[in-house]
């Protein structure tokens, strides 16, 4: 799973980055023992879904629902580094929910921040070390970065130079060093160094995004950064060294239309893309470029998607789509498996977010 890439920056075996853990992670198991699951966020009550998770037998039975949520959409789940707790941005006061989880379920909601997003929560992200958890969100100053130590601590001063409108999905890097946004208007990403707090904006890419950012990610050895948008290409990448470098030619086949989520695997061989426009979903080899489109899953996501995951072996990848079942899990192994059978208890509407936990 490491690959020789996984080595560029001489991480130490046992650090925070790497292999989809973190602080207590387990790498013989879940997360500080937690049980394997995914999580999906979407309309209508309970907002948050999760499923225990079982790569080669698919969904268990569905987690009972958090306590507390807002009575809003929520449009990204995000569990910490060490599955210790289940972050969930929503559309609805107060923005950013974060619960301690456990084999058991939710936890009690911890208490919100003092200082609130300034409006609609879009994304959300923890730092590889689960030290810090930032908030993409619709009203300046589009990005909200709290410490996080069993709870929320004073949110970090705002950035020097803001993102230019609202922040769709937001990506520390796996090193912890940068802080990446997709954002409306251009530049329609930007970057900032991070340490406990915003460094001066990086330039821009010398070619940028042909539109509106939604989805950004690193790749694994965090010596590629992507991004997806709302025009054609749907999607751009980009080398990686402290800054930009000059973006990668763009895939022979292109997503089928609008782009929201994108995601390396664990490996950092794949690149997955969610986006409206059938087949829903578009998988591509990546070794700094873009190989050949892997064939169309036999079973289509049912409709528009705007999320994608791959589970952190790398076994499964699960899209998030606006029609029943509103979530589709396929087995991975540089291909599409025979889709999953769906959920018994499916998410209660149009899925916007899906996550499975970590290591």
């Amino acid at each position: 799973m490491l690959g020789n890439s996984w080595f560029k920056k001489e991480k130490p075996l046992f650090g925070l980055t790497g292999l989809g853990g973190g602080v207590g992670s387990n790498l013989f198991g879940g997360a500080g023992g937690i049980d394997p699951c995914i999580a999906v966020a979407h309309d209508y009550s309970p907002y948050i879904s999760v499923y225990p998770w079982t790569s080669g037998t698919g969904f268990g039975t569905r987690y009972a629902a958090a306590a507390t949520f807002t009575s809003n959409q929520a449009t990204t789940p995000a569990f910490s580094p060490n599955g210790a707790y289940l972050a969930a941005a929503s559309l609805g006061s107060p923005y950013i929910c974060v619960y301690p989880w456990s084999s058991g379920g939710f936890g009690t909601k911890y208490s919100d921040p003092s200082t609130l997003p300034a409006s609609q929560g879009h994304g959300v992200a923890w730092s590889p070390d689960g030290a810090d958890l930032a908030v993409g969100h619709g009203v300046s100053p589009f990005i909200s970065v709290y410490p996080w130590s069993a709870g929320f601590g004073t949110k970090y001063a705002n950035p020097s130079t803001l993102p230019t409108n609202t922040c769709k999905r937001v990506a520390f890097s796996p090193d912890g060093a940068d802080l990446a946004v997709a954002h409306a208007t251009s530049p329609f990403i930007s970057v900032y160094p991070w340490s406990s707090g915003f460094g001066t904006k990086y330039s821009d890419p010398s070619t940028l995004p042909a539109s509106n950012g939604h989805g950004v990610a690193w790749s694994p050895d965090g010596a590629d950064i992507a991004v997806t948008y709302e025009s054609s290409p749907f999607i751009s990448v980009y080398p990686w060294s402290s800054g930009f470098g000059t973006k990668y030619s763009d895939p022979a086949t292109l997503p089928a239309s609008y782009s929201k989520g994108v995601t390396f695997s664990p490996d950092g061989a794949d690149l997955a893309v969610a986006h409206f426009g059938s087949p829903f979903v578009s998988v591509y080899p990546w070794s700094s470029g873009f190989g050949t489109k892997y064939a169309n899953p036999a079973t289509l996501p049912a409709g528009h998607a705007y999320g994608v995951a791959f589970s952190s072996d790398g076994a499964d990848l699960a899209v998030a789509h606006n029609t029943s079942p509103y979530v589709t899990v396929y087995p991975w192994s540089s291909g599409f498996g025979t889709k999953y059978a769906n959920p018994a208890t499916l998410p209660a509407g149009h899925a916007y977010g899906v996550a499975f936990s970590p290591a």
